[in-house]
């Protein structure tokens, strides 16, 4: 049987060779573009994007905090500095096991259960590649103790900072207040990458109004990090920018001395410039130390300020509220002479007491035999009830709430420090709006001798009497005199004018200030007894008692047996308002002093400091914190 050969087709081979073999090359060619192109992409387009991974894995950029400002009185005398110290810091990211951590360190450096509990808090409100604190204030001995043990610790590292501290301690804390901790609310109404770097905030006072002035602008920092993350050098940073220092309108030496005259006595003390509106002196007692604030303290040593009886954390010039006593007197005064309800020759006789018609009830005066027949001056100088009492009736008390609104009394006076609260100026509609209840008659009776519902802070008082001074010139009460940038000349603060208190006839001023000059003068005047007449300055004054405690009778100073037998804290306050000199006025001030009757002699010690120069027990503290080179001209 035949065999037949199967023969090769040589070209057809050739061909399928051929096409498959330019396949493979078309798709190696489309591969190869495809990884160039990726390639090209990779490194030109997203360059950047994989450049900043890389340098994640060695490369930190740090915020930086700025400088904080510093605040000096007028003088240029240092109140808030900042002091250099060693912290160590936690950052979470690198740590592990936090809890084991803070375990071991309490080994070799103390922790207190505050510390402890502030850096636990902290943790939640920060993120975890950020620095927290968790002890300040390290001793040489401890630094030394961490060093010696850091290999054990990733994530914890000793840093050098700057920390607020208060020189003069307790006797300024109401008005430049202090920083603490900034917590999550705070967070919430400030730049978060201003604060970046950030671990204290204003928290009451100067330091608190002008937070953004005195904070400045983060920077930031480069840092090469080695394998144990910590930093080896900087390659590049962005300077922060200080806060803008601050000259405050205070007199140090004139608030201690303020606060000498008044120790041992709850109350208060404002002293301002009636042409300016500067504020020279504010002090409420008694006070505390702002730097137990700034490191932070237990809650327990807190609540015992807290619930402390005499009120340390109570700013008694900006919130206290007290009755205007006698002190509102030279306002009605004014109010009868402009409205023409009196004249400076009305006379009335007054037997001890008023009372209104178709009334049963009698309204004391404070002397309860009288002060026989009186007109406006003598009213004003011997401070008589009686007089008041049928004044006030006869005008009404819308008069009443008029003349004392255009003195500030009832609203905020608008000082730079925030806090304040604005008093009370009782009228029909306001009683009925809180109380629910109609005025009476008794009321507006009440309302004529600062008794009752009306109330007012001390700083309204001394802004009130300075209104006086400048015969219804008024200026905005401020802190501020001057701020500086860093490396710049400082810029002084304008003195705002306000609308000032106009009068139908200008004489009615000097009859006023003529009455109260006689207050101190005369020997009839409430304020004779404590300046007398052989003072080197001229002063015109009112003198107050603020009843706490009802009494059926009692005098303008409080000198009598009742007042002696109650507990101190039934017993009346007194108040003191005054300007010095009478023509050309420096200085305004009010006094006043719980369950005390001792305003009058605590401003006749402060008045004396200012004119005369005499310091008694005057501690001139900080004085090697002087810093005349920096300060500004004033």
């Amino acid at each position: 049987m035949k065999k037949w050969a199967t023969l090769k087709n040589h070209l057809q081979e050739i061909q399928l060779i051929t096409h498959r073999s330019m396949t493979a090359l078309v798709i190696m060619l489309i591969l190869i573009t495809f990884l160039i192109l990726r390639l090209g992409f990779l490194q030109c387009a997203q360059h950047a994007h994989y450049t900043t991974l890389s340098k994640k894995n060695w490369l930190d950029i740090v915020p930086v905090e700025p400088t904080r400002g510093l605040i000096y009185d007028r003088n240029g005398l240092l109140l808030a500095e900042n002091l250099p110290v060693f912290s160590l810091d936690i950052i979470p990211e690198k740590n592990p096991s936090i809890p084991q951590a803070l375990a071991e360190i309490a080994k070799i450096i103390p922790l207190n259960d505050t510390e402890i509990a502030q850096f636990q808090k902290e943790l939640k409100q920060h993120r975890r590649f950020e620095e927290i604190p968790l002890k300040l204030r390290l001793t040489e001995a401890e630094v030394a103790r961490f060093y010696e043990n850091q290999y054990r610790f990733p994530g914890a590292l000793i840093k050098a900072r700057l920390i607020r501290h208060y020189p003069l301690g307790a006797a300024l804390s109401h008005i430049v207040g202090y920083v603490g901790r900034i917590n999550l609310d705070e967070l919430d109404n400030v730049d978060p990458s201003n604060y970046s770097a950030t671990n204290y905030i204003g928290k009451l006072g100067i330091e608190k109004f002008y937070e953004d002035e005195l904070h400045g602008t983060v920077g930031y920092e480069q840092a090469e990090n080695d394998a144990s993350g910590q930093p080896v050098r900087i390659l590049h940073d962005i300077k922060p920018m200080p806060g803008k220092n601050l000259y405050l309108t205070l007199d140090s030496n004139l608030q201690i001395v303020a606060e000498q005259a008044l120790a041992g006595h709850n109350g208060a003390v404002v002293i301002l410039q009636p042409a300016t509106g500067q504020i020279l002196a504010m002090v409420s007692e008694p006070s505390f130390d702002p730097n137990l604030f700034v490191d932070g303290m237990s809650n327990q040593a807190f609540q015992q300020l807290e619930k402390a009886p005499s009120k340390p954390l109570y700013n008694r010039t900006l919130r206290g509220l007290y009755p205007l006593a006698s002190t509102i007197k030279p306002y009605i005064a004014l109010e009868g002479l402009d409205s023409e309800t009196t004249t400076p020759n009305f006379t009335i006789f007054d037997p001890g007491w008023y009372q209104l018609p178709n009334s049963e009830h009698v309204y004391h005066d404070w002397k309860p035999h009288g002060h026989g027949t009186v007109n406006l001056n003598h009213a004003l100088v011997s401070s008589c009830d009686t007089y008041f009492f049928a004044l006030g009736h006869k005008m009404g008390i819308k008069h009443i709430d008029d003349i004392l609104t255009r003195f500030g009394f009832g609203e905020l006076t608008g000082i730079d420090v925030g806090e304040e609260l604005p008093g009370i100026i009782a009228s029909p509609a306001w009683k009925r709006r809180t109380k629910g209840i109609p005025w009476h008659e008794g009321d507006t009776i009440n309302s004529a001798i600062g008794q009752g519902y009306m109330q007012a802070t001390p700083l309204q008082l001394a802004q009130g009497i300075a209104i006086l001074a400048n015969r219804g010139k008024r200026f905005l009460p401020h802190l501020l005199l001057t701020e500086q940038e860093a490396g710049k000349i400082p810029e002084p603060q304008a003195t705002t004018e306000l609308e000032p208190v106009k009068l139908h006839q200008e004489d009615n001023w000097k009859m006023i200030i003529t009455a109260l000059q006689n207050v101190i003068t005369s020997p009839l005047g409430t304020g004779y007894a404590h300046f007398g007449h052989d003072m080197p300055y001229t002063i015109a004054g009112k003198t107050g008692t603020a009843q706490v405690y009802s009494i059926k009778h009692r005098d303008e100073e409080g000198k009598n047996e009742e007042q002696d037998n109650l507990p101190e804290a039934l017993r009346d306050h007194s108040l003191f308002v005054a300007f010095a000199p009478v023509d050309k006025p420096q200085i305004a001030i009010a006094v006043i002093a719980e369950h005390s009757k001792l305003a009058a002699s605590i401003a006749r010690h402060i008045l004396d400091y200012y004119f005369t120069g005499s310091t008694p027990r005057l501690a001139r503290a900080n004085k090697e914190n002087m810093t005349h080179d920096s300060a500004p001209h004033l």
